[in-house]
């Protein structure tokens, strides 16, 4: 069965989806809506802007989303997903794939949870890091004990085995990659990124993306997407929504989603968007599918 799979934060760089929109009428016609639809020209960023603006929450999310959704819609016919999914951000990309949402309200929900976001990260100084080569049940152990210190410190992304993302404040943070490389971490290595995305940190953002979620109409998608809460199938638009709220607060279970998909019978991923992330993610979760990129 064939599956699709949307990137997240981290994967955007400059000149991102310059070919599509130079070469193909629906691409331009779509990165022209979106810039009317966000009231600046998105499209210039991405295409000639510098990293840095770029890197903005606020900007990194809507380029990837469009990106991502762009380019499988270019696909046409050659775009049959039996089964979606997206990591983080993904999500809303893997939502509008798979016809559970329309392009442009995926476009409203995702500029409004970076910016929820991007004002949540204001609040509290905080980060994320990556943790390599550590048992998850050890990476857990420890941001437990961090926790109960007094910091916030959580599991954020399981990514693949042996890759676990931490968030949380920065103290915490700090502490934990002290503990993760004592206890045997190969790295600890810091994120550049805005804020502690998948935390308890988030819960500021959480109210205001709740009420936009909650005023956007769902549709049953055309085929399962799993979602990042439960690393599950889902179909039901009511579900849909209460996941992708729990979301901001809540790990996203990568290598179970991964692995469930694969026992439902996918054999063959299509990363669309940005970078390779994912296919290097499923091909360490399992080796015996097929993962790659849009031919």
């Amino acid at each position: 069965m064939k599956a699709f799979v949307f990137p997240g934060q981290g994967a955007q760089f400059v000149g991102m989806g310059k070919d599509l929109y130079e070469n193909s009428a629906l691409a331009k016609e779509l990165f022209e809506k979106a810039n009317d639809i966000l009231g600046y020209r998105i499209t210039d960023i991405m295409f000639e802007g510098t990293d840095e603006d770029l890197r903005q929450t606020k900007v990194t999310q809507p380029a990837v989303f469009l990106h991502s959704v762009i380019s499988a819609l270019c696909m046409g016919d050659d775009f049959k997903p039996e089964m979606t999914a997206g990591h983080s951000l993904g999500e809303f990309s893997a939502l509008v794939a798979a016809g559970a949402l329309s392009f442009e309200d995926g476009l409203k929900l995702v500029y409004a949870r970076a910016n929820a976001m991007q004002k949540a990260c204001e609040v509290t100084p905080s980060t994320m890091a990556a943790i390599i080569a550590l048992p998850d049940e050890k990476v857990e152990e420890i941001c437990a004990s961090v926790s109960a210190g007094g910091e916030v410190c959580v599991p954020a992304n399981y990514n693949c085995p042996g890759q676990i993302v931490i968030s949380g404040s920065v103290p915490g943070i700090e502490k934990a990659c002290e503990l993760m490389k004592a206890a045997g971490a190969k790295r600890a290595l810091p994120l550049k990124v805005g804020g502690a995305f998948h935390s308890p940190l988030m819960a500021p953002a959480k109210v205001e993306l709740e009420a936009a979620i909650n005023a956007t109409e769902f549709h049953t998608p055309k085929c399962p997407v799993y979602q990042n809460v439960d690393a599950l199938p889902h179909t039901d638009p009511a579900e849909i929504k209460k996941n992708l709220v729990a979301q901001l607060t809540a790990s996203v279970r990568w290598t179970q989603t991964v692995k469930n998909m694969v026992a439902d019978g996918a054999t063959d991923f299509t990363e669309c968007g940005p970078g390779a992330v994912l296919q290097g993610l499923i091909k360490k979760i399992d080796s015996t599918v097929s993962a790659h990129g849009i031919a």
